[in-house]
């Protein structure tokens, strides 16, 4: 089991604070998302409690998300110059994510709630870390050989697909309403008539890219806790679902077309 997984990962440093820090990391993923599943949510979207204090525009909230990140991510071309095509190809699909997901909550995405200010800085403060750690950790690896099994075309492949699929889907979210319109319907078209989350599961399909770019126990670490916490949201948004409307159809699952 051991040779399969030094296939397909690169060769690290050892070092105990690091092996500290993997554990902090993936426990506090896992921490959010079995809150998720047992309905103590992140609070913000229609997951968002009523009576809420210290909340402010969702808009802003989603810039709070994203913008450090992004700014940490552009920061990397200059941080770590050159370093090779797997290194330029995890910079540059970390950064075009976050511009899609920035561009998304300026022209896209129509809002009409607010969120807990202190889960904007906790999902904030979870992509600075996820996203700096990748480059971090791209950049300890940097004299070590390659893995045997060589991902990184496949990975920026399902990039590609994934944030393609997770930005399609969110425009369909977004013509749900008219220009006023506040209301939450049933969303329909593309993958929506098979799951109610088909935009977390093509971001999935974008972090498994991300992760086979890299090729780092940190990214794929991260991924599989980015996976843990969608599938718990998205267990949540489909009982949401069932209990706001009657009419909500109960083949369409939540995150895995049939399965899930």
């Amino acid at each position: 089991m051991t040779m399969v997984v030094e296939s397909f990962l690169h060769e690290e440093p050892s070092s105990p604070y690091v092996r500290v820090f993997y554990a902090a990391s993936f426990l506090a993923f896992v921490a959010i998302a079995v809150s998720e599943f047992a309905g103590n949510n992140l609070q913000y979207a229609k997951l968002l409690k009523s009576g809420r204090r210290n909340l402010i525009p969702s808009k802003v909230g989603m810039l709070i998300f994203y913008f450090p990140a992004l700014v940490l991510s552009v920061s990397s071309f200059w941080l770590f110059p050159g370093a090779g095509i797997r290194f330029l190809l995890l910079k540059s699909a970390l950064t075009i994510h976050l511009l899609k997901r920035l561009f998304e909550v300026l022209f896209i995405h129509k809002f009409s709630g607010a969120m807990v200010l202190n889960t904007a800085i906790l999902v904030s403060i979870s992509y600075i870390i996820f996203f700096g750690g990748m480059n971090y950790f791209q950049h300890r690896i940097q004299r070590f050989p390659e893995p045997s099994i060589d991902l990184k075309y496949v990975g920026a492949l399902l990039f590609v697909v994934g944030n393609y699929g997770n930005f399609y889907h969110h425009y369909l979210l977004s013509k749900l309403r008219r220009e006023g319109e506040k209301e939450y319907k049933i969303p329909q078209g593309g993958l929506f008539n098979l799951v109610i989350c088909p935009h977390y599961f093509c971001e999935i399909l974008t972090f498994i890219g991300i992760a086979f770019i890299a090729q780092t126990f940190f990214a794929v670490m991260g991924t599989i806790g980015d996976i843990i916490c969608l599938f718990g949201r998205s267990y949540t948004t489909r009982k949401w679902y069932l209990s706001k409307f009657e009419d909500f159809p109960n083949n369409v699952k939540a995150l895995i077309p049939y399965i899930f």
